[in-house]
Order: structure tokens, then sequence, then C-alpha cells
């Protein structure tokens, strides 16, 4: 464990430059004093690990200094083979040379793993597209893409749902969620935003560069977004009585809502029905999503929400009464 770790904390600060105590201990999932005691490790070894305290402070390794312990395991390959999303790669126009890694990766790793790592490409797969959806790349992924890459600004005009505007944007990195194409992106000095490819009318890359701060970090950021997205789109909550058919239906709206139900859940009486309460976004929606149950759900509170449900229900006796 240990050896794997120092290997761990050499390459991160081989390719990463300076990184701070708590980064690294966060990544390997160990206590900082672990990450001190490895360092102390590694400086014992002979590798010239250096570092400064303070806010911005970290270690880093002497300059020009490279490790050439950068050889895969089998564990290694074989993951990187499963890694492998044909589907990203032929959308940024990368399918050929994505192609031409996984054969040269195969030529250099040891014949005895090499069967192993082809067999994982060949029985595992991964689809990022959800059901029904088309595969289509947004028509401008490949500019945005190209932006990103060389750090470039980008001006795009962009269809929000309240407008169209014309904007100009530093992009920091793209995401795919689900199927979907997202950048991440800063206007102006505000905060970083998050924009629907699909939405993008326009693209033009500018010829100005902007500064990348070197602590960004796109997955990190992407999870505190997400979350705090998740978290602000509901702004009350519903109580619901459900069936067993019920309880399985509505633990498939979100993650948040299925946590909310596991939490809230009251014992089944005997006929299998139980009271939860869930998070909504608003009546309306709310409305449009608990009707999907059927009679699998019924709303006790609140009174506003119970009365939508009814007046819809209304609405559909009396368009099947004749």
């Amino acid at each position: 464990m240990r050896a794997s770790r120092l290997l761990s904390i050499l390459m991160t600060l081989q390719s990463r430059g300076r990184v701070s105590a708590p980064a690294l201990a966060t990544a390997l999932e160990v206590s900082v004093r672990t990450v001190y005691r490895d360092i102390d490790h590694l400086s014992a070894a002979g590798v010239p690990v250096w570092g400064d305290r303070g806010r911005q402070g970290g270690f880093q390794l002497r300059e020009g200094w490279r490790t050439q312990l950068t050889g895969l395991t089998a564990d290694e390959a074989q993951a990187l083979f499963m890694a492998g999303l044909p589907g990203p790669a032929r959308d940024l126009g990368l399918a050929q040379a994505a192609a031409s890694v996984q054969l040269k990766l195969v030529a250099a790793l040891p014949a005895d793993w090499q069967a192993d790592a082809e067999r994982a490409a060949s029985r595992f797969h991964l689809d990022p597209v959800d059901w029904f959806r088309g595969t289509a790349p947004p028509e401008h992924l490949k500019t945005v893409a190209a932006a990103v890459w060389s750090g470039q600004r980008l001006r795009m005009r962009y269809e929000s749902w309240s407008s169209v505007r014309e904007r100009q944007v530093d992009p920091f990195g793209l995401v795919l969620k689900a199927g979907v194409w997202y950048l991440v992106a800063r206007q102006g000095r505000g905060e970083m935003r998050t924009f629907r490819l699909s939405g993008i009318q326009h693209a033009e890359i500018s010829a100005t560069t902007f500064a990348r701060p070197r602590r960004f970090d796109l997955p990190a950021h992407w999870a505190k977004a997400t979350q705090r997205f998740e978290e602000g789109v509901y702004r009350g909550f519903a109580t619901l009585r459900v069936s067993p058919l019920g309880w399985a239906a509505v633990r498939r709206f979100s993650a948040v809502v299925a946590q909310a139900v596991d939490r809230t859940a009251e014992a089944p009486d005997p006929g299998g029905w139980r009271k939860v309460t869930i998070p909504i976004e608003s009546t309306p929606h709310a409305t449009r999503e608990l009707l999907k149950l059927g009679a699998e759900c019924e709303v006790r509170e609140p009174v506003e929400l119970r009365e939508a449900m009814r007046r819809e229900a209304e609405r559909l006796l009396a368009l099947y009464a004749g």
C-alpha cells in the first residue's frame, strides 16, 4: 500500500507541479499526517521533493527532475482499456487517434498482459447516452473543444430558457453527462457558469487568450456545481401516500428524491402503502411528474398541490367521459 501511495504522490507532483498536503490527502484518501510521513520517505529515498509553508504552499519536485517509473501495472492496463469511450472520441473528431492509441498501448505491454487488456476492451463497453436519445454531436462541439484546448476566448450566441444573447466567455472545460455535452466557462470576472452546447447557436474562437488558474480542477468543480444545482432546484416539499408500485416509481425521479424517500418513509400499512415526504421544484412541475404515477400515489400535502392534482384528474375524467 505504501509503495503504491509513494508512487502516486511522485506521479502527481511530476504531472501537476506544486500540490498541497490536504489536496494529496484527499486524492489518496489518507490523512494529512500520512502524507507528511510519505513525503519524508520519498526524501529519505533520494527524491528531491521540497515544500513551502503558508496558504500558497505545497510540495513540489526540484525543477527539471523526473522519474522513469512510468510503467503500467496489469490492473492499470485493463482499467485504461475499460475507460475508452468511442462515442465521445468520435464526436470530437478523435476516433482514429483513439484507435491508434489503443493499438500502441497493446504493442507496448508485456506479452502476457496483452490478452488481459484486449479481453477487458472486448467484454466491457461503456455507453454514456441515455435511452431514446439521439447520438448526434452538437453542431459547435469541435469549435468549442478547440477553444478549450487552445485556451482562447469564445464568442457565442447562446439561447437560455429566458433569452438569446451574445456572450464572450473563457472556456475552461467540456463535460459529457448522460449523453449531453456541457461547457464550463467564465464570463468576464464573474463566477463559473455551465452552458449546454445544444443551446449554442453560433460559436467563434477569439484571437484573445485568457489566463487559466493553475489550480482549477474540472472534475471537482463539476461535482460541486451539480450538487448545488440539484439542491437548489427543489424549493418545497410534498407528503405523499404511495403504493408499492408508486414507491418504486417515485424513487426513480432523481437521486435526491430517492434519498428523501428512504429517509422519510413510514412503515407500510397492511396494503403496502406508506407515507413519504419528497422535495419538489414547484406545484406545476410536481403535478406533471406525480400524474405519471396515476392511482399509485396520493398527494396529502401541500393543499395547493393536492388541489392541482384534483383539477387535472377532473380534466382527464371529462376528456374520457364520452
